[in-house]
């Protein structure tokens, strides 16, 4: 199975990496993380992007925060599927890391989930790295499965709350 690398333009991104890296866990796909800036360390940047097939891995994860263009460099350097993880800086909310991973030029696609949202990072990792594995798509059918019956609870529950209420 290919593996999964997780860049993070720097340390302090960790807290918001940990929930991709426990999905990912989850579904039995190795990951790798490392911290590799697009504008600290752009030949380390490039350099891991421009290997990372050769590597055995089959997507990657950029995340970072503020300029935000891990993402893109990486993709720039690739052939392989490039998820960028936007994170919420100390201004703007994320907005500023949003805009600046999503608007990428043509030639150079980067699938970008929500600020901050790193669960569904590994979840689109998972999915890709799926159309060549079954037991992953099994599992994600599964996880599926799991989250309709969580919601069909809870609306049977939420029904007896209101009836006294009604």
């Amino acid at each position: 199975m290919k593996k999964v690398a997780i860049l993070m333009g720097s340390k302090s991104d960790a807290p918001v990496v940990a929930p991709a890296v426990k999905t990912l866990k989850a579904f039995g796909v190795e990951a790798t993380v490392r911290v590799l800036s697009a504008h600290r360390t752009p030949g380390e940047a490039m350099a891991f992007a421009a290997g990372a097939a050769d590597a055995g891995y089959g997507v990657m994860i950029c995340c970072a925060g503020k300029a935000a263009h891990l993402a893109g460099v990486c993709a720039a350097h690739t052939t392989l599927p490039v998820i960028g993880l936007p994170i919420k800086s100390s201004f703007m909310d994320g907005l500023d890391s949003l805009l600046s991973t999503v608007q990428m030029p043509a030639g150079i696609p980067v699938a970008t989930v929500g600020v901050n949202a790193a669960e569904n990072a590994a979840l689109l990792a998972v999915q890709i790295l799926a159309l060549a594995d079954e037991g992953l798509t099994l599992k994600l059918k599964e996880r599926k499965a799991k989250m309709t019956a969580d919601i069909l609870r809870d609306d049977k529950a939420i029904d007896e709350i209101m009836a006294g209420l009604i």
